[in-house]
């Protein structure tokens, strides 16, 4: 049965990889190449007067679009490099980890079938919202942010063969994890399933799947998210949403859920060497995720309410 299970698992994940990475390759070898063009300064030029009204400085424009454009391992990078207050590294840590990857993320969460506009607003809305709220309510963090680590510094590269070359490279990287991460992946869920204990599994998150206000099938797009992130817990989440028939609204709310707070033991230790306290920075996220996925979902359920209640006036008039 495992060899069964195997093989299946690597077909899966093959044509997992090949979905994603049509979407992964050309993006980031784009915004590669973008590093070395007068875009990204552009950008970070134009957003820069948004910076004071959020409690930042003009450079926290650098890590915030160099952590949306690529990631986050780019954006702390970047904030490694800057002299910031402990509060302006926190804003930025609160708005990256609720905003980051959107290019690709946002791409990838086209294909589970949700609606690029809902991702785009939520996840941007969110980091934007949050950092309001942070620099009105936290009056401290005014001392100079401590870095546990020092960024390793890459040499620049020259000339337009080299920036291709390191473009491609990084393209071909960007695959190469996503397949040793997705395939692996694939094969552990296929044995799981073919063994029933995703079903033991989705029976256990049967009470919190319903309790933010989805149907139990929903427990492995929705797990998926939380451990491997949007972009490669997407494999996972693609297959479930084939397999398991999670309705296209619940595959919509747990996405609402899993862009507040998705790859949440990863996404949030990898700030620990910003200095910062990484505790409120989980139950942020994982709070905000709660609460709004909880609106969402009731907003949802009276729309669908008054609709069959029209529906059903109509047929009885």
């Amino acid at each position: 049965m495992f060899v069964e299970s195997s093989k299946k698992g690597i077909l899966v994940g093959l044509k997992t990889t090949w979905t994603l990475g049509k979407i992964i390759f050309p993006v980031t070898l784009i915004v590669a190449l973008l590093q070395h063009t007068p875009i990204l300064p552009w950008v970070i030029k134009l957003i820069t007067p948004l910076m004071n009204l959020i409690g930042l400085s003009g450079d926290a424009a650098i890590p915030i679009v160099l952590g949306n454009f690529l990631n986050l391992y780019a954006g702390i990078g970047a904030i490694l490099t800057l002299e910031l207050t402990v509060k302006e590294v926190f804003i930025i840590a609160v708005m990256l980890s609720f905003s980051h990857n959107m290019l690709i993320e946002s791409s990838v969460a086209t294909k589970v079938g949700v609606k690029l506009w809902i991702v785009v607003t939520v996840r941007l809305g969110l980091a934007l919202v949050s950092a309001v709220i942070i620099n009105l309510v936290w009056q401290g963090g005014s001392d100079i942010a401590k870095y546990g680590m020092v960024p390793v510094k890459n040499e620049e590269v020259t000339g337009w063969a080299a920036i291709l070359l390191e473009a491609l490279e990084k393209a071909g990287i960007g695959i190469f994890q996503l397949a040793i991460i997705v395939i692996p992946l694939m094969i552990v869920i296929q044995i799981l399933k073919d063994l029933q204990w995703l079903a033991i599994f989705s029976k256990w998150m049967a009470p919190v799947t319903r309790a933010l206000g989805m149907k139990e099938n929903t427990s492995t797009t929705l797990a998926a998210g939380l451990l491997f992130g949007l972009a490669y817990g997407a494999g996972v989440m693609i297959q479930a949403v084939k397999e398991d028939g999670v309705s296209k609204r619940d595959v919509t709310i747990a996405f609402v859920f899993l862009v507040a707070c998705h790859a949440v033991i990863e996404d949030t230790l990898i700030f620990i060497p910003l200095g910062i306290p990484i505790l409120p920075l989980f139950l942020i996220r994982l709070g905000v995720a709660i609460l709004l996925t909880l609106i969402i979902s009731y907003i949802w359920n009276r729309t669908d309410m008054a609709k069959r209640k029209e529906t059903a006036y109509e047929h009885t008039s």
